[in-house]
């Protein structure tokens, strides 16, 4: 079916010759991981073959969470030889046709052939590493494959081709997977981004994107990167978290995350504070399970990544300027037009400029309930921030107007953090409530108290009450039939501080 072998076993002189420019073959279906010829020791050769028309089905667990050893340069110079062996014999336009699992099985067979005919000298386990490798090159996303198979890594950190790093159980630790060459890990950048319509090279050095299950990506390419691409990768985990198991973690109590049950409930206005990697997004999604299913969710993201189970939700995305620099839709802009929407809650999944003072508008005209995350580090920063956010968009307004404005949006902030030993936790849920003169009046309902460390480094703590009884959305609880589980929940945590 691939093309007849030559005599030497894998000549381009037996491979089928591609289709005719005028005849193109019939297109297979997309699928989830898509071909990569640009990843290839030579370029594909059906031009008519779209990097979308063949995908790898996941690894099988026990293949995913086998320790692989490390590689050697005798391993990387027989999967090259191996490596343009298949290519000379393999039609790519054919293998397009096939489900990803015959694509898989085919693949195997020919370079089980190769290795026969070439005669290398490998045991039995080396030659299923290497049918794995080779078969993640073509179908799929190369070495990367058996990392983004582990549901045990939260980040995976590629800096160039020789080095990459993982983070499993709150702590980074080096890999052992390392890419060819640079060019090869530049053309899986390339494979990743282009399947939410992005690029990057070097007149498009950046790019912000996402895998099919949601994971975020960020490529930063040469000439930016000085010593290669480096593609950084934040893994959604396949079971996604809720309030219970951030309890389990001990992330927090029942009694906090029954509080913030009801925060979501009775559509209190909430922005979720926290630094790079607190878990922000998590929490959020968290959040959203406990808006009523009759309301109409509509998210703005730079990378869509929310995932809410609402069936009214609209889900809008930004888009960057094309090659001439035109074309760029904000998350001002979709802030903006989603107000237009008729929106019951607005989500924004990361406030970082001058869309704030839009949503902020939008929760102080008639959009209860609405959500967003920001990067601060304590409560008082994120309303800091939010001033400063404002400022830059140009707003001349005076210092006490801003701040009444934010007064009078915000309700909560609920502030994440990871700790030194690399756990996670919410450290604060605090109510604003509202202005003594120039200054935002803030209390906090809850607070994370750190006693000190264990003998293995692992930090102890408590989430304890401040002793308030009545918060300041009682009266919005109470219309929600809420307020004497809320009355419970705060009686509950103001007990564990003695």
């Amino acid at each position: 079916m691939f093309g007849k072998r030559g005599n030497d076993g894998f000549g381009k002189s037996g491979s089928i010759a591609p289709p005719p420019v005028a005849a193109p073959a019939p297109a297979a279906p997309v699928m989830t991981r898509p071909a990569a010829p640009e990843v290839l020791a030579e370029p594909a050769r059906d031009p008519h073959v779209s990097r979308q028309q063949v995908s790898s089905p996941p690894l099988a667990p026990q293949a995913a969470a086998r320790k692989r050893p490390a590689r050697t340069e005798l391993y990387y110079d027989t999967k090259s030889q191996v490596f343009s062996a298949l290519i000379d014999t393999i039609d790519l336009s054919q293998l397009a046709k096939l489900d990803a699992e015959s694509a898989r099985e085919e693949i195997r067979d020919i370079v089980n052939d190769i290795i026969t005919i070439k005669n290398f000298a490998m045991s039995i386990s080396e030659q299923e590493e290497l049918l794995e490798d080779i078969c993640n090159d073509v179908l799929g996303y190369g070495p990367l494959e058996p990392l983004l198979a582990r549901d045990d890594i939260a980040d995976i950190m590629v800096n160039g081709s020789g080095q990459t790093f993982i983070e499993v159980g709150g702590k980074t630790i080096e890999s052992e997977i390392r890419f060819r060459d640079n060019a090869q890990l530049l053309s899986i950048c390339q494979r990743i981004v282009s399947q939410v319509g992005r690029r990057v090279d070097e007149s498009s050095p950046i790019c912000d994107a996402r895998l099919p299950d949601g994971s975020r990506v960020n490529v930063i390419a040469p000439p930016l990167a000085i010593d290669g691409p480096a593609l950084t990768i934040r893994k959604f985990k396949k079971d996604k978290l809720n309030l219970d198991q951030l309890v389990k973690f001990g992330a927090i109590t029942p009694e906090g995350a029954v509080l913030l049950q009801i925060i979501g409930r009775v559509r209190c206005n909430v922005v979720i504070s926290g630094g790079t990697g607190s878990g922000k997004t998590t929490l959020l999604n968290c959040l959203t399970r406990y808006i009523d299913g009759h309301e109409r969710v509509i998210t703005c993201e730079d990378t869509a990544e929310l995932q809410l189970q609402q069936p009214h939700v609209v889900r809008l995305e930004t888009r960057p300027p094309n090659i001439e620099g035109e074309g760029e839709i904000t998350m001002r802009d979709l802030v903006k037009n989603c107000l237009r929407m008729r929106p019951e809650r607005i989500i924004v999944g990361e406030v970082r400029g001058p869309e704030v003072f839009d949503l902020l508008q939008a929760m102080n005209t008639g959009h209860d309930g609405s959500m967003g995350t920001i990067h601060a580090n304590t409560p008082r920063e994120c309303l800091s921030r939010m001033e400063s956010m404002i400022a830059m968009g140009g707003y001349s307004l005076p210092a006490k107007t801003v701040r009444e404005i934010i007064t009078g949006s915000i309700d909560v902030i609920v502030q994440a953090a990871r700790l030194r030993d690399g756990s996670r936790r919410i450290t604060q849920i605090t109510e604003v409530i509202g202005m003594e003169g120039d200054v935002i009046v803030t209390q906090d309902l809850m607070r994370y108290e750190i006693d000190g460390e264990d003998a293995s480094g692992r930090l102890i703590g408590r989430h304890v009450g401040t002793g308030i009884v009545k918060p300041h959305f009682w009266d919005r609880a109470r219309y929600y039939n809420e307020d004497n589980r809320l009355a419970a929940a705060l009686d509950a945590m103001d007990k564990t501080k003695d």
